[in-house]
């Protein structure tokens, strides 16, 4: 009950800043649309390959998200308070995993909704995609809880942002790796961000086939090693902040 009231605590405290949650749903739909009028004769733009791309590409203000949130917790000290209570610190990071999940399903739902109007055929797969999608947000929101413990409130925007270019560069949601060279062609099979698109892309066109190991080895070590990571780091953060 606790973490669920957290969690309440922490939705409402995103949803405060309205402007910033329409900017991180209305910019991805707006490269959904734009990129389909202009028909580049590349495979990379076609709807079923740019709408998961588009998915991966929202997760990054997902990163955004956590990450301000917890450093402003820590700005206005409120984890200082709370740390009096009985939640552990594992507690604390399902609170803010489960506050972010209906803006995760909110941000897909449009997306998806908004392919199937521009010509995506609906299918059971899109389903599926939006469910994979939210294990694969994890990674990010990760990613946002290690930025918001070690950056100030102003700083942790900035640092996000770097998340928001690597996604766009390393994803392959706007060019195949081949076209990058081989030498970043290589960084990018070992970032995690190709390998994400890659899961989504295989489930929702129903192409598992090319979802290979590597893609799901990476996906895997990445999630837990940085999950592990976060909840490390979060804690140090909450007991340093309160001596």
């Amino acid at each position: 009950m606790r973490i669920l009231n957290f969690a309440k605590r922490n939705f409402k405290e995103i949803a405060r800043d309205p402007l910033s949650l329409i900017f991180a749903i209305l910019l991805p739909l707006f490269l959904l649309f734009i990129f389909q009028q202009f028909n580049i004769p590349n495979d990379s733009y076609e709807l079923e390959n740019f709408t998961p791309g588009i998915v991966v590409f929202g997760f990054s203000f997902i990163t955004l998200f956590t990450a301000m949130l917890i450093s402003k917790d820590r700005t206005t000290s409120l984890l200082i308070r709370l740390g009096v209570s009985p939640m552990k610190p594992r507690d604390y990071i399902l609170g803010y995993l489960l506050s972010i999940i209906p803006i995760i399903l909110i941000q897909n739902t449009l997306f998806f909704v908004l392919a199937i109007i521009l010509g995506l055929r609906f299918n059971i797969n899109i389903i599926f995609a939006i469910l994979v999608s939210i294990i694969i947000a994890v990674l990010f929101i990760a990613i946002g809880i290690i930025i918001g413990s070690v950056s100030s409130e102003k700083a942790s925007s900035g640092i996000s942002s770097i998340i928001v270019q690597l996604v766009c560069f390393t994803s392959g949601m706007y060019f195949p790796k081949e076209m990058l060279g081989k030498g970043f062609g290589k960084i990018c099979e070992y970032l995690p961000f190709e390998s994400c698109l890659t899961i989504l892309k295989g489930v929702m066109n129903h192409r598992l086939e090319n979802i290979r190991i590597r893609n799901v080895a990476i996906f895997v070590m990445y999630t837990v090693a940085v999950f592990v990571i976060s909840v490390i780091i979060f804690n140090r953060k909450m007991v340093s902040d309160n001596k």
